[in-house]
């Protein structure tokens, strides 16, 4: 490897570190576009296809590296993972994510001509599909998507309604070309071309800015009193059997001195299964929620008989709502691999349970569709954990939903930028729903958020304490909610191919 190359990567991954600091906790918005720009400078110039993927892999290492560390903590500070191990499987981890990237490189510079603009319109949208890939494929990690950066305060937010957080990417993606094509117009002298990059530029963030301020969602009814309570229960005394009781006793007397109708507890607020919760605990919940003419909303574990052929009972990862209304529940439907559900059990079973002490590591899946529950008056569509990081699966629910609720335990990350990052997720479904977002986390971040993405309160992280907000429901639907991927999914591939058709029928004439 030459100098220049050496320095080349180097760049690369230093472009993809300080993407980081365009998502919570540091909000710098505007990051994104820059750290883009040095990435498809390098594949505008690329000789070739295998030096475009080597610089899209470090881009991907700086990214992951640095933007999902966190995960480390998990797996050895709570997981028990020998720290050696624990580092080799990040750096795996981190290895994989940044492959995604390097495809995006590769194809930029296979199909498109070296240093044009049709190699540029291909990045946008080889980057955006690989992003949108990388939330599917093995179940999906579409942590870091750039599209997350612009909430709540990007000027490109304003796409999120109209097609998710793909599409935000894609107009960063975008941007980031077209500053690419005009600085390359304007270092040829070729002017014109640069002032034309430069009004497209402003035109899409312009177009975001004025889509961010209509209002795709109307209230629906008088606003509800809502309780978020935050346990503040340490991870590694949550699962201890010796502090069962002191969890009982701290949420009963936040539930009791709560003002809501509708109290939200986090998830597995009880880390224990349904059965096992003391009946004098139970009917003290559903007490005080009958007396407020309301309901709460409490995490713990629920099991179900073996199906049939098996004999193996079912774990749920389940939130329970007990109160004035009916007996509901919701059960997790995206577990996570390797710390919810096992993939090739038969394979990797023996070594997850000997090196990881995670509880319940191998839980089953409740329905794919579950419809939300109504509690206190409204439709809330429930998630757990991180399944609000996939937008399109949560969209059946909350459709017929006029507010949303998650619930987890970011406990797992300690104090790393984890929690903040999962708040801003959070945020974007809101902003893509057009519906608010109530969290109730076990040691923050717990916080509302309203339909435009910004926070209407939250609690300071590892405290004990109840975010009391008054919240309306909302009725109608974004254009996410009825088309979902679908469209930043046509216009990636048509930003793709259409270059490169059109090259090679030029070529062949």
């Amino acid at each position: 490897m030459t100098l220049a190359r050496a320095l080349s990567l180097s760049l690369a991954a230093a472009a993809g570190a300080a993407t980081v600091f365009g998502f919570a906790p540091f909000g710098l918005a505007a990051l994104p576009v820059a750290t883009l720009v040095v990435l498809f400078w390098q594949w505008h110039d690329a000789v070739s296809a295998r030096d475009a993927a080597g610089t899209g892999f470090a881009f991907g290492l700086g990214l992951f590296g640095a933007g999902a560390s966190w995960l480390y903590i998990a797996i050895q500070t709570f997981g028990g993972m020998p720290a050696p191990l624990a580092a080799l499987a990040i750096a795996l981890l981190v290895a994989y994510l940044a492959l995604w990237p390097a495809a995006a490189g590769w194809l930029t510079a296979r199909y498109a001509p070296r240093q044009s603009a049709a190699r540029l319109l291909v990045a946008a949208g080889a980057f955006t599909l690989a992003e949108w890939l990388r939330g599917y494929v093995f179940t999906g990690f579409p942590w870091l998507t750039l599209g997350y950066s612009q909430v709540p305060g990007g000027w490109l937010r304003g796409y999120a309604p109209i097609g998710g957080v793909f599409l935000v990417s894609l107009a960063l993606t975008l941007c980031a070309a077209l500053v690419v094509h005009g600085a390359g117009a304007l270092a040829r002298g070729a002017g014109r071309a640069a002032t034309l990059a430069a009004c497209a530029t402003l035109a899409l963030l312009a177009l975001g800015a004025g889509l961010a301020r209509i209002e795709w969602t109307t209230p629906a009814g008088a606003p509800v009193a809502v309780s978020l309570v935050q346990g503040n229960i340490l991870q590694d005394e949550k699962f201890d059997p010796g502090f069962r009781s002191d969890t009982y006793d701290r949420y009963l007397r936040l539930v009791d001195s709560s003002r809501g109708r509708l109290v939200v507890l986090p998830e597995s607020a009880f880390p224990v299964f349904s059965d096992e919760v003391p009946d004098a605990v139970l009917l003290a919940l559903i007490r005080t929620a009958i007396a407020r003419n309301g309901d709460v909303l409490l995490g713990l574990f629920t099991e179900l008989p073996p199906l049939p052929g098996s004999r193996a009972p079912r774990y749920f990862n389940t939130v329970v709502a007990l109160g004035a209304g009916d007996l509901q529940f919701y059960r997790k439907h995206h577990l996570v691999p390797f710390g919810e559900t096992i993939p090739l059990e038969p394979v990797f079973g023996w070594i997850i349970r000997s090196v990881l002490s995670i509880p319940l590591a191998d839980q089953a899946r409740g329905p794919a569709y579950q419809a939300p529950l109504e509690v206190a008056g409204q439709k809330v569509a429930v998630d757990i954990c991180y399944e609000d990081a996939f937008g399109s699966e949560l969209i059946p629910a909350a459709r017929r939903a006029g507010m949303l609720v998650n619930v987890t335990n970011d406990a797992w990350y300690g104090h790393s930028i984890a929690a903040r990052q999962h708040d801003q997720i959070a945020a974007m479904r809101a902003v893509e729903f057009g519906r608010p977002m109530l969290r109730a986390t076990n040691t923050g971040i717990t916080s509302a958020i309203g339909p435009d993405g910004r926070a209407l309160g939250e609690l300071p992280w590892f405290t004990t304490g109840i975010l009391e907000v008054s919240v309306a429901g909302r009725e109608g639907d974004t254009p996410y909610l009825r088309f979902g991927d679908a469209l930043v999914l046509a216009a990636s591939i048509v930003l793709v191919a259409a270059p490169i058709v059109v090259v090679r029928s030029r070529r062949r004439r």
